[in-house]
């Protein structure tokens, strides 16, 4: 009997403490993937030109479309498939700031990448095309593009040592009892010192109700090369990927095309209202996968059922939290974006070394995304791509 027949037969007649277990794990997971790294999502929606407001309503978007999708999957195939936004894409949003076109045109690249991972589900050669792409490549692209994040926690500690210093204890001294909780105390501790540092009078936020913005997208030339492609591999290579390997890891076989299709149409339903591309999860599809969020792997699909129910009212947040990142001082967000992103960038930079015969191709690649190199409009993250493949197949000519 396969994994998914045998998670949809073991549902009848769940006891409560059966349930109470995958449930709060999903809760867990859904609150450490948001907390995490929502301020990385914000700063990426304002690198390309949106206002406080669309990037309020972008976070809200893909809180609702990862939450609703979540549910969807997991309650059809009986197995713990657990959605989330790609971190990577709003890490390349911020490396490639405002496009021509501005936020309008990165919308349309938001729906371009969306296209392109229903394409990926429905057109077998197409998918087998995107999967052959150096995964060294992929890896050097995201390493580099992260290289400049990840810098900030040192440059504010520089800057800003008073406000820098508590949020970096704080993430180096819990890593060390519980690491999964390392990144959520930091912005924890960066919340509350945003408010501590606040003028008098200074605690009125405007309004903070969930509120959706629509944004005309707008398709061109550059906002598909500088940001609807990029978006496009990081998120396969980045997100998908390992998403699929975690839950083989754990035992089960993920609908790939169902995933691929539904994470693609949701994400250009979510793109007007400012939403960027949802994919599988990585980290948390490790918490609500594994044997954490129930012994019997066939009760886990009720830990990611949960963790969307979670997203959604964490979505209701939103607005509340790009007031707070708009009144805070840069560099603490900064620094607490910083320290998110250092596992993602460890874990990049070992897959672009790990193949010592294309470890110079894979270095190309790096230097090129960390550069910021803009030429005929295009990002880093393109043209690191591009060079890297070129010395690579230099590489395999030369030695044949």
């Amino acid at each position: 009997m396969n994994m998914q027949t045998q998670a949809f037969d073991d549902t009848d007649g769940l006891s409560r403490s059966g349930i109470l277990q995958p449930i709060l794990a999903g809760i867990i997971a859904a609150f450490v993937g948001f907390a995490g790294v929502f301020t990385i999502v914000l700063q990426g929606f304002v690198a390309v030109g949106a206002t406080q407001a669309q990037a309020a309503s972008g976070l809200l978007a893909i809180c609702l479309a990862q939450g609703l999708l979540s549910i969807l999957l997991s309650w059809r195939y009986r197995i713990p498939i657990s959605i989330a936004w790609s971190t990577p894409g709003s890490v390349l949003f911020a490396a490639t700031g405002i496009i021509h076109g501005g936020y309008p045109a990165a919308i349309g690249a938001f729906i371009i990448a969306g296209l392109l991972i229903v394409a990926a589900g429905l057109i077998k050669p197409f998918g087998r095309l995107v999967s052959s792409i150096p995964s060294v490549l992929a890896s050097a692209m995201l390493a580099g593009i992260l290289l400049s994040l990840c810098l900030a926690p040192a440059k504010a500690v520089g800057a800003e040592p008073a406000l820098a210093i508590p949020v970096v204890l704080v993430w180096a001294f819990v890593g060390r009892i519980k690491r999964i909780w390392a990144v959520p105390a930091a912005v924890a501790t960066a919340v509350a010192l945003i408010v501590w540092t606040l003028p008098e009078g200074g605690w009125t936020l405007g309004r903070v109700t969930p509120e959706i913005t629509f944004v005309s997208p707008q398709f061109t030339l550059s906002g598909l090369i500088s940001l609807g492609i990029p978006l496009f591999i990081v998120t396969m290579a980045s997100q998908n990927l390992p998403g699929i390997a975690v839950m083989k890891i754990n035992g089960y076989e993920p609908p790939i095309r169902p995933v691929f299709v539904g994470t693609g149409i949701a994400s250009i339903l979510a793109a007007p209202f400012g939403g960027h591309t949802i994919n599988l999860a990585a980290i948390t599809a490790a918490l609500c996968a594994g044997p954490d969020a129930h012994p019997h792997p066939g009760r886990r699909w009720i830990a990611s059922m949960a963790s969307g129910v979670a997203y959604l009212f964490l979505g209701l947040g939103a607005t509340l939290a790009a007031a707070l990142v708009s009144v805070a001082p840069p560099v603490l967000i900064q620094a607490a974006t910083g320290l998110a992103l250092f596992g993602a960038f460890g874990g990049a930079l070992a897959g672009a070394v790990s193949v010592p015969a294309e470890r110079d191709a894979a270095m190309v690649t790096f230097v090129t995304a960390a550069s910021g190199l803009s030429f005929l409009g295009i990002g880093a993250a393109f043209w690191g791509l591009i060079a890297g493949g070129a010395f690579m197949l230099l590489n395999r000519r030369w030695s044949r």
